[in-house]
C-alpha cells in the first residue's frame, strides 16, 4: 500500500470519487442513526414493561380473546360491559367484541406489570440483608424477602430495565444526621472544643435546621434523587480550579503480563474493544450489576461514558453528550488527528484500525505553531479556558477541529515514550502512574469523558474526567477492554493484530488550526499553570504482596474495614494526630444515585490506634478493639449504602441555606472541614464473562488513583485481590506535612503489625 498523505479531502479509498463518497458517507451515517433510534425505541418499550416482556404481553393479549370467543370469560364480565356500553355503539358486533377483549387484556397486563414494579420497588427498599453478619445463619425475614424478590423479579434484565423499579434515595431525619455527625467528630476535639461543637449543632437545629429540612423534603418529594443534580452541579461543574490533578483520575494496565509490544497493534485492539463495549451499551446488552445476586444497582451513569465532553463556562461548566460519534480523536507528537472508526456502517476491525495508527506514526508533518501544547487549555483554570474558547475557537478551522475532538467517541493518546510495569520497579511504576494521571499537562484532553493512553512500548492507561460518572463505571469498562484484549482478540506471532483488512482502510485526517499569537499566549499561560500542578504531585504506588485478602478472610474481618484501620494507624504514625477521613461508598441501590461518605476515623478506630501505640495493652485486647472498630466501620458503610449517610444530607441542607440566603455557621464549618485523608477502594470483578478469576497473572489489575483533596493531606486509592494489594498514594510536594513514600512505608508497617497481632495471638493460644 502506498504511503498515505494527510490532505483533508483524503479520507476514503484512493480510487473512489470524493463526491460520491460524501454521499455514501452521509447515507451510512443516516442508516446508523436510524438503527440506533430503533434500538433505543425497542429497548425503551422493553424496559417500560420490565419485569414483564413484550412477547409475553402479546401472548397474554391474544389468549384473552381466544378464551372469550370459546366461552371462557377471564374478565368476570368486564369485557361484556365494555362491549355493550362502549364498543358496540361505534363498531360492528364482532369487531367490538375483539377490541373489547384486547382492551381488557392490555389493561390487565399493564396492571399486573405495575403491581410487580411497585412490589419490587418496595422490596428493594428493604436493606436488612445488608446487615447480615458474616458466618451467621440467614434470618427468616431475609429468606422471606429473597423469596419474594425471586417471585416478582423478571428474567434477563437489560442494562436499564431496572431503573423504574429502583427506590428513591431516602431522606434521613435531621436529628439522626446531627447525632451521627457529632459522634464522628468526637476523636478530633478535646472536651471543651467538642462542647462548643455540640452547642453550635443545637443552635442550628433549633433555629433554621428544621426549616431547611422541610424545604429539602419538598425537593425529595418532587425529584428522583434529592442529591445527585446538586452534587454534580456544585461540587463538579461549578468548580473553577483545573481538572488536572484536582478532579480527573486514572486507571492502569494489568501489571504482570503485556500481550503486545507494538504500540499501534495494542492501540487497535484496545480501541476496537472500547467501541465494541460502546455498542453493547447502546444495545443495552451489558447486564446491570447486582448486589446480593438479586438487587440491581443504578446503571444511569453508563449513558454518558462515550461521546461526552465537559464544556467550560465562565461561571459553570456543562456536560454535553452526543447521541452518536463515528470517529475518535488521536494525539501523537504534538499533532491532532480525526480517525474514522466506521466504514459503510461497519465498525472497523483491529487490523483496519492499526493501518490508520501506523500512518499517524509514519507521518513526519510537524505540528503547527501552538498545536503541541493546545490541550493545556483543558488543564488550566476553567473560566480562563471558557474565555479563550469563546474568543479563539468559535469560527473557521479552529471551530471545526475543536468539534472533531469534542464530538469524538473518546480520545486516544499515542505516547512517544515508554512505560514500565511490574511490582518490583517502584520508581518506574510511580513514573508510569504519574504519566497516566497527568502526563505533561498538555498531552491529554482533560475535558473528554476519558482518554485512552498507549505508550511507545504498548502499555495501556486511562485518564478519566470525573463529573459524568464515578470510578466503578470506568473500572467496568477497563476490565471489559483488558479481557477482550488478552483473551478474545490477541495478536499474531509478529505482534500485530489478527485479521485481513476487508478494504483499503480510510486515512486519518490531520486537524487544522489557525492559532494567533494572542491565543498562543493563552495556551502557554495555561501550560505554566498545568506544569506547576504536575510538578507538585507526589505520587507513589505501594505494592503489598506479602499477604492480602486470603489472610484477612482467615481473621474473619471485612477486607475493606481491615485496610481502613491500617490506614488509620499509618496516618496517626505519619502525622501524630487523628484527622477527618473520607471513604467513598456507592449509593447505587437507589435511582440516579452516586456516592456517599463513610467517615472512617471513629471513636472505635482511635481507641484501637491508641492501644496499638500503648505497649501496656495486650495483643488480645488490641484484637478485641480492632474487631469493634471494624464492626463499627462496616455499620457506617452499610448505613451509607442504604441512604443513612451524613455528608450528602448536610451538603444539601447547605445548598438550601444558600438558596434561602440564610447563614449557618454550623453548616459552613461542616463543609469547610478538611479531609486530610481521602480514600477509596477500587472494585474488581464486574461480571465480565471472559474474566474467570482475578488471581491469574493476566487478570491482576493495578487499579488507579486520584489527587489529594486537601493541600496538606493524602489521597489513597487501593485495590484488593486475593494475593496482592495496590495502594495509590498522592500528596503535594509543596506540603511540609506529607510525603507519599513515607506514608507508603507507614502503611506497610501498619499491615505487618496487624498481621503480627493475629499470628502472635495464635501462637500463644
Amino acid at each position: 500500500m502506498k504511503k498515505a498523505g494527510y490532505n483533508q479531502t483524503r479520507v476514503l479509498d484512493d480510487n473512489v470519487d470524493s463526491c460520491n463518497d460524501i454521499v455514501k458517507s452521509s447515507y451510512y451515517s443516516y442508516m446508523r442513526c436510524c438503527q440506533l433510534t430503533s434500538y433505543r425505541t425497542l429497548n425503551s418499550l422493553y424496559n417500560s414493561l420490565y419485569p414483564g416482556h413484550p412477547i409475553r404481553g402479546l401472548i397474554f393479549c391474544s389468549a384473552i380473546p381466544v378464551l372469550y370467543l370459546k366461552g371462557y370469560d377471564a374478565s368476570f364480565g368486564i369485557i361484556t360491559w365494555l362491549e355493550e356500553h362502549i364498543f358496540r355503539r361505534v363498531l360492528p358486533s364482532k369487531n367490538g367484541t375483539i377490541i373489547a377483549c384486547v382492551t381488557f387484556a392490555a389493561g390487565a397486563y399493564i396492571s399486573i406489570i405495575k403491581i410487580r414494579q411497585y412490589t419490587l420497588k418496595a422490596l428493594f427498599s428493604y436493606h436488612g440483608w445488608m446487615y447480615q453478619k458474616h458466618g451467621e445463619a440467614v434470618g427468616l425475614v431475609p429468606k422471606l424477602w429473597m423469596g419474594l424478590v425471586k417471585v416478582f423479579a423478571g428474567r434477563s434484565p437489560s442494562l436499564y430495565s431496572c431503573q423504574n423499579i429502583l427506590p428513591a434515595l431516602p431522606l434521613p431525619s435531621l436529628d439522626d444526621t446531627l447525632q451521627r455527625y457529632l459522634r464522628t467528630v468526637r476523636p478530633f476535639y478535646d472536651d471543651e472544643s467538642y462542647q462548643r461543637t455540640v452547642e453550635q449543632t443545637d443552635i442550628f437545629k433549633n433555629t433554621i435546621g428544621y426549616k431547611l429540612q422541610r424545604y429539602l423534603w419538598l425537593k425529595w418529594l418532587l425529584s428522583s434523587n434529592y442529591v445527585t443534580d446538586w452534587w454534580e452541579r456544585f461540587v463538579y461543574l461549578r468548580g473553577r480550579s483545573p481538572l488536572i490533578v484536582n478532579s480527573n483520575y486514572y486507571c492502569l494496565d494489568a501489571v504482570f503480563s503485556r500481550p503486545a509490544m507494538k504500540q499501534t497493534a495494542r492501540a487497535a485492539n484496545i480501541v476496537f474493544a472500547a467501541l465494541k463495549y460502546r455498542t453493547e451499551l447502546e444495545l443495552e446488552k451489558v447486564k446491570p450489576l447486582m448486589a446480593f445476586s438479586s438487587v440491581p444497582l443504578c446503571s444511569i451513569q453508563h449513558k454518558r461514558q462515550f461521546n461526552t465532553v465537559r464544556i467550560p463556562g465562565k461561571e459553570t461548566d456543562h456536560i454535553v453528550h452526543y447521541s452518536d460519534s463515528q470517529h475518535i480523536a488521536v494525539y501523537h507528537r504534538g499533532r491532532w488527528y480525526k480517525v474514522l472508526t466506521y466504514y459503510r456502517n461497519q465498525l472497523l476491525q483491529p487490523c483496519e484500525l492499526q493501518i490508520q495508527f501506523d500512518e499517524i506514526l509514519r507521518d513526519e508533518t510537524p505540528p503547527v505553531d501552538g498545536e503541541e501544547h493546545l490541550a493545556a487549555l483543558t488543564a488550566g483554570d476553567r473560566t480562563f479556558w471558557a474565555t479563550t474558547r469563546e474568543t479563539f475557537f468559535n469560527t473557521g478551522c479552529n471551530r471545526a477541529s475543536l468539534d472533531a475532538i469534542e464530538k469524538a467517541a473518546f480520545v486516544l493518546i499515542l505516547e512517544d515514550s515508554d512505560f514500565e510495569i511490574g511490582t518490583s520497579m517502584s520508581n518506574e511504576f510511580d513514573e508510569y502512574a504519574r504519566a497516566i494521571f497527568h502526563g505533561k499537562g498538555y498531552d491529554r484532553w482533560f475535558d473528554k469523558s476519558f482518554n485512552l493512553i498507549i505508550s511507545k512500548n504498548a502499555v495501556f492507561g486511562l485518564n478519566v474526567e470525573h463529573s459524568w460518572a464515578d470510578a466503578p463505571v470506568s473500572g467496568h469498562m477497563t476490565e471489559y477492554v483488558l479481557a477482550e484484549d488478552f483473551i478474545v482478540l490477541g495478536y499474531d506471532p509478529l505482534g500485530n493484530t489478527h485479521g485481513v483488512p476487508r478494504f483499503n482502510a480510510t486515512h486519518p485526517i490531520k486537524l487544522k488550526w489557525d492559532l494567533s499569537s494572542a491565543c498562543k499566549q493563552m495556551i502557554e499561560q495555561s501550560l505554566n499553570e498545568a506544569t506547576a500542578l504536575c510538578n507538585d504531585v507526589d505520587l507513589h504506588v505501594y505494592v503489598q504482596n506479602s499477604y492480602s485478602k486470603n489472610f484477612i478472610k482467615k481473621c474473619k474481618i471485612s477486607p475493606d474495614a481491615y485496610i481502613q484501620m491500617a490506614l488509620q494507624l499509618a496516618h496517626y504514625r505519619d502525622s501524630g494526630r487523628f484527622d477527618l477521613t473520607y471513604e467513598a461508598s456507592m449509593t447505587r441501590l437507589f435511582r440516579n444515585s452516586r456516592t456517599e461518605t463513610v467517615r472512617s476515623c471513629s471513636i472505635e478506630s482511635s481507641a484501637w490506634v491508641n492501644a496499638m501505640e500503648n505497649s501496656m495493652i495486650t495483643n488480645t485486647e488490641r484484637i478485641r478493639l480492632l474487631r469493634l472498630a471494624c464492626d463499627f466501620h462496616q455499620q457506617q458503610y452499610r448505613d451509607a449504602m442504604s441512604g443513612k449517610g451524613i455528608d450528602r444530607h448536610l451538603f444539601c441542607l447547605y445548598v438550601i441555606s444558600k438558596y434561602l440566603k440564610l447563614d449557618s455557621p454550623f453548616l459552613q464549618n461542616v463543609l469547610q472541614e478538611p479531609w486530610k485523608l481521602s480514600t477509596s477502594q477500587t472494585p474488581t470483578q464486574y461480571g465480565n464473562p471472559h474474566v474467570k478469576s482475578n488471581t491469574t497473572a493476566d487478570g491482576v489489575s493495578a487499579g488507579g488513583g486520584f489527587g489529594s483533596v486537601d493541600q496538606n493531606g493524602y489521597g489513597v486509592s487501593y485495590i484488593i485481590s486475593e494475593d496482592i494489594i495496590f495502594f495509590h498514594i498522592s500528596s503535594r510536594r509543596s506540603s511540609r506535612e506529607t510525603d507519599s513514600q513515607r506514608f507508603g512505608r507507614e502503611i506497610r508497617k501498619a499491615l505487618d503489625d496487624i498481621r503480627a497481632l493475629f499470628e502472635e495471638t495464635t501462637k500463644s493460644a
